[in-house]
């Protein structure tokens, strides 16, 4: 176990290191950068720009460089916890992001909590239960989750709210405790404002999750382990749980992996839509206006995060199913 967490950390880093080569690539594909579309931005209220400013701000950001030597610069900055400094912004990267991003993590991982929470009964019910009542009605909802975009969702909740009790909801945090230090009060007032969108982010990863364990369950549920376990005079609920529930599980464990990343680039809409201060909106701003900085930095921690959860999924498939243990090992 331990030689295959080894391979897997070794795997991690390098991956790292080509998702920050090719995202700091793909930022700089579009002809320009920052300083042209800063430059079309001002002609376009009709203001006049300085070439020798523009040429002096090239030169200290360091613009007209290279792409490796602006990726050497940028990427061993990171190394020593400097992630470079936001052109539009006028501040460093890591003053931006953290908050935005702690809101992100926060928000999409109470999200997915909930989905597996809620996923788990139902998807083994529904498979156990199978054409019953209830599976019917897991088979409805869950389509209509798959179907309904989430910003539609965030949408009609936000009418319906307005409608039926006057009230518009939206943001994470009442106006005198968004800038606040972190606190119980603050927390309190982060999980009444985040339940909305956490249904909202929930909703189609719950529905795909059902679908996902309902039919895995049902492929167990028909092999010969499971008869024999029955025949062993084994209660149903254990036979059920030990065996069927644990090996339908290894599809679900490992999304894990790209389940966080998904969210907070899939949620970019509903955190417009319901002015929610994540790091969604701030990255499209980012790729938008080519502040290169800001966005690699988002886009390398996206990473970070996906490549962490692929570490974690396989760690936990290597513990619950042995057959990938023992099979790594060799």
């Amino acid at each position: 176990m331990v030689q295959f967490v080894i391979r897997r950390l070794i795997a991690v880093l390098l991956t790292l290191f080509a998702i920050s080569f090719v995202a700091f690539a793909i930022i700089q594909l579009p002809p320009g950068d920052y300083l042209t579309t800063y430059i079309a931005s001002l002609a376009a209220t009709g203001e006049q720009v300085d070439p020798r400013v523009i040429e002096t701000l090239r030169q200290q950001y360091g613009l007209g460089e290279p792409y490796l030597i602006q990726y050497g610069k940028w990427i061993s900055g990171i190394v020593v916890g400097n992630f470079g400094q936001s052109f539009e912004w006028k501040r460093p990267v890591s003053e931006l992001i953290w908050g935005r991003l702690g809101n992100s993590i926060l928000l999409e991982g109470i999200a997915v909590i909930a989905m597996w929470l809620i996923a788990l009964p139902i998807g083994v019910y529904a498979a156990v239960r199978k054409y019953s009542l209830g599976d019917y009605l897991a088979t409805v909802v869950g389509f209509i989750g798959l179907a309904v975009p989430n910003f539609f969702f965030a949408l009609i909740l936000m009418y319906l709210s307005f409608v039926w009790f006057g009230e518009t909801i939206g943001g994470l945090y009442s106006q005198n405790l968004e800038n606040a230090p972190w606190s119980l009060a603050k927390l309190w007032d982060f999980l009444s404002h985040a339940w909305v969108p956490v249904l909202v982010l929930a909703t189609a990863g719950t529905a795909e999750l059902i679908r996902i364990l309902r039919a895995n369950l049902l492929d167990e549920l028909k092999k010969p382990y499971v008869t024999t376990a029955r025949a062993k005079g084994l209660a149903e609920w254990r036979v059920i749980l030990k065996y069927p529930v644990r090996l339908a599980l290894n599809p679900l464990i490992s999304t894990i992996g790209w389940l966080l990343p998904a969210l907070i680039s899939g949620s970019v809409i509903v955190s417009v839509v319901m002015n929610l201060p994540t790091a969604g909106p701030m990255l499209l701003r980012s790729l938008t206006t080519q502040d290169m900085y800001l966005a690699g930095a988002i886009i390398l921690l996206l990473s970070v995060l996906t490549v962490v959860g692929t570490l974690i999924s396989d760690i936990l498939l290597a513990w619950i199913d042995p057959r990938i243990r023992y099979g790594g090992s060799k």
